[in-house]
């Protein structure tokens, strides 16, 4: 998921790109409210983040601005003011939520987690599950019948994407923009390269339906999952039919 951020303290820009880049988002970066407002315009971005005293346009004014051009994906401002009346202000000119510094990254972190739940047109499961594939993004665990599930950032990132939109084909255009900031030039093979990756691992750990497939002349989107039971069911249903064949072997 990509987030925009708006800071122009370079130290606090970096700690929260390092710590939101560890749990799997891509973060663009503003260090003026001019900039934020044409990114934010121009690219598609899951949440804002935005500092109230940048300079330019500054953070209310930007605020008000993003609504008046009907950008409605979550706001949540940053700033060292904490009177009632400032927040009032925020909440007022559009923001979705208030944060004040300093403030602990594991507060921010769940924020950011709960607006983009509030963000889904209904309420988002905890755990994201595509038959016996689970993925949770909190703990960015991805299990495959119970068993650890190993994933580099990327695939875990492309992973999650097509879990959260199941009825949607994305290009590999509009999958880079999604999974890389505007600073990195990835090709579209490198993400038909990292759909094959996927691929491959989630074929290396049996799984008997490919999970991606290709939409010819779109991209690509999550297959509807088969009502065929599952390996985990199968072997429960064959341990069970063997039980009874000793069964009536015994007791014949």
């Amino acid at each position: 998921m990509k987030i925009l951020l708006i800071e122009d303290d370079s130290a606090i820009a970096d700690l929260l790109v390092e710590a939101l880049t560890a749990q799997h988002y891509t973060v663009d970066v503003a260090t003026d409210g001019q900039t934020g407002l044409s990114l934010a315009i121009e690219w598609e971005y899951e949440l804002v983040l935005l500092d109230l005293l940048i300079p330019k346009i500054d953070g209310i004014s930007l605020c008000r601005q993003l609504r008046s051009q009907d950008f409605q994906k979550p706001i949540l401002l940053l700033t060292a003011k904490d009177s009632s009346a400032d927040i009032v202000r925020g909440l007022d000119a559009g923001a979705d939520d208030y944060l004040t510094k300093p403030y602990d990254l594991s507060e921010l972190l769940a924020r950011i987690r709960a607006l983009l739940r509030r963000g889904e047109t209904k309420l988002a499961p905890t755990v994201l599950t595509w038959g016996d594939l689970s993925v949770n993004p909190v703990s960015a665990e991805v299990l495959y019948i119970e068993q650890p599930l190993s994933l580099s950032p990327k695939e875990y990132s492309v992973l999650l994407l097509f879990l959260r939109n199941p009825q949607r084909a994305f290009s590999r255009s509009e999958i880079i923009d999604r999974l890389w900031s505007i600073d990195a030039c990835p090709g579209e093979s490198t993400v038909t390269n990292l759909i094959k990756d996927v691929r491959r691992k989630l074929k290396a750990v049996e799984m008997q339906a490919d999970l991606l497939e290709t939409v010819y002349g779109m991209g690509y989107r999550l297959r509807a999952t088969s009502s065929k039971p599952s390996r985990q069911v199968d072997r429960v249903q064959q341990s069970s039919a063997a039980k009874n064949r000793f069964q009536k072997k015994e007791f014949a």
